[in-house]
């Protein structure tokens, strides 16, 4: 049953480097979930958007000599441009953490936390680290260092910041993580559900401004800035008009709607930990659902500039097709797990399965269709594959896609067992007939095959669909690499 009012968000990325192939993994991942959703008869509210401030960013900016707005501004464009260049649902909505109504949003936040009773200054020393933005305690080092960031030297800072409560919220956290399928997969749950059971401490959420200027400020307090990850975190509400909720949508998607955010492995601590518990102490519902998706890696390596391994995804769009890319991100990359990407398997995974398999298929279709009718085939009996949906409720992507190029195989088989491209010029009557069946059979097959496509290969289907209802052989849908 679709969900009436669905709300989807992915993380912010930080805008201090070119749009990976890691973030468009999630970018398709939470695009192919929109776009079944609303294929599913759900009222769908989409979003992403750039996280614009904190030390990180401000630093980058100075080492490039640019004005830090500039700055921003320039990268913010660029993921802007991923709409168009991934094929993004359309309807989809940009935030940016520098945009007025989420500064306002964000100190809104900052005063309900405190009017609760949550926030409160105190003087702290510890092992910063810049990478992720966050004090690190000595239990989460690995070698003494981030495990997100193991090249990066952490730093000890020592300096008076405002505090959230974290601590108070054990009991609370506890319950809310206890309830299955408010975190997919159910492990990652599991691996929340454990943190939070071992002890949570009170986490920094500002700040000093004469060391770090570049920050949403801290109401009633010019000598602060808000620490990155509690301005960032109310982006997913501040998208939707919260506080004031001029439009409805806070209401619409978020307290009578079913909110989900999609965020990588390593954000448990952040969008399941921290922002759940800032929700609760402003008064807010929390997130009916967060899915964890794994990293990619390529060439059994973490993907680093420096190794030379980085894969840009719009060379990837420029050489092979949009739907190519949203094809293998959501066949050939675990949804939940870690996978290793290469170009080379990238070609491979593109000529037998595109090139060779649903091209050639619609193209052999479509050659018999258009040569042995004179009009369109009726499409009654059109059957979408149950297996298909039932995969995709659950987030398994790759088994979806597997269930639908077995549909294409069989399509395959059937037209090597029975030939009806020599059925029809048979002289027996039955054998015509029978051969023109199958044709119409084999025509109706693809059309559903394309309705099936449809959330990860909108443009794919399209192009099948109106060959179909045309009454025309497409274009060669994926060109064989050499």
């Amino acid at each position: 049953m679709a969900d009436k009012n669905f709300y989807l968000t992915t993380t912010l990325p930080y805008v201090n480097a070119d749009p990976h192939i890691g973030f468009a993994l999630e970018l398709v991942q939470a695009d192919i979930t929109a776009r079944y959703k609303k294929l599913r008869g759900s009222n769908v509210f989409f979003t992403t958007g750039t996280d614009e401030h904190g030390q990180k960013l401000y630093e980058t900016a100075q080492k490039a000599g640019k004005d830090i707005q500039e700055y921003v501004d320039e990268y913010a464009a660029k993921f802007r441009g991923l709409k168009e260049k991934l094929g993004l649902y359309p309807e989809l909505h940009f935030i940016r953490t520098t945009d007025p109504h989420h500064i306002v949003a964000a100190q809104e936040m900052w005063r309900r936390c405190m009017a609760n009773g949550d926030i409160e200054k105190r003087t702290y020393k510890g092992m910063y680290c810049v990478g992720d933005e966050a004090f690190m305690k000595e239990s989460e080092l690995v070698n003494g260092r981030c495990p997100n960031h193991p090249n990066a030297e952490l730093i000890e800072l020592e300096e008076e910041n405002y505090f959230f409560l974290l601590s108070k919220y054990q009991q609370k956290l506890t319950e809310y993580l206890s309830k299955e399928g408010v975190i997919v997969p159910e492990w990652r749950r599991q691996e929340a559900l454990n943190f939070v059971q071992k002890g949570l401490e009170d986490f920094s959420i500002s700040r000093v401004k004469e060391k770090m200027p570049w920050g949403i400020a801290v109401p009633d307090d010019e000598t602060q800035v808000m620490y990155v990850w509690f301005d960032a975190l109310t982006n997913y509400v501040s998208t939707l008009g919260w506080p004031d909720d001029a439009e409805g949508n806070f209401k619409t998607f978020w307290d009578n709607g079913f909110a989900m955010q999609m965020a990588g492995k390593d954000q448990v601590r952040f969008q399941s930990i921290m922002w759940q518990a800032m929700l609760t102490s402003a008064g807010i519902k929390n997130t009916d659902q967060v899915f964890y998706h794994g990293f990619i890696t390529s060439g059994g390596q973490k993907m680093s500039k420096s190794i030379g391994n980085v894969i840009d995804p719009m060379t990837i769009v420029d050489e092979y097709g949009l739907d190519a890319l949203r094809y293998f991100l959501a066949r050939h990359v675990h949804p939940v797990d870690d996978s290793d990407v290469t170009l080379e398997g990238f070609k491979e995974a593109y000529n037998a399965n595109l090139a060779n398999g649903l091209g050639n298929l619609v193209s052999r279709v479509m050659t018999l269709a258009t040569t042995h009718f004179t009009e369109p085939v009726e499409l009654n009996q059109i059957e979408s594959d149950v297996s298909v949906s039932e995969r995709m409720e659950k987030f398994e992507f790759n088994r979806a896609m597997d269930a639908v190029w077995e549909r294409i195989g069989q399509c395959d088989a059937l037209i090597t067992l029975k030939k009806p491209f020599s059925g029809i010029k048979s002289e027996n009557p039955e054998e015509q007939e029978e051969a023109r069946e199958l044709m119409k059979k084999l025509v109706r097959e693809i059309y559903a095959i394309a309705c099936d496509l449809e959330p990860v290969m909108p443009e794919t289907c399209l192009k099948i669909k109106t060959a179909v209802t045309q009454h025309q052989k497409p274009e060669n849908l994926f060109a064989r690499k050499d």
